[in-house]
């Protein structure tokens, strides 16, 4: 019967531990940006560096 209680515990200590987790990622700003990661996969690559392509059209 005493594990059940120290199993109980543990337990509350965990969740608390992720709550705390939790709390301290939304207070640091970790969700407010919730447009841009559904977005990303659809950009072939990074914007800053062009394409062979493009450069070349660039040279003439």
């Amino acid at each position: 019967m005493s594990v059940i209680v120290v199993l109980i515990i543990v337990s509350i200590l965990v969740a608390g531990g992720f709550l705390a987790a939790f709390l301290w990622a939304v207070r640091s700003g970790q969700y407010e940006d919730t447009f841009s990661p559904s977005v990303r996969i659809l950009f072939d690559e990074r914007q800053d560096k062009p394409k062979e392509e493009t450069k070349e059209k660039l040279k003439e």
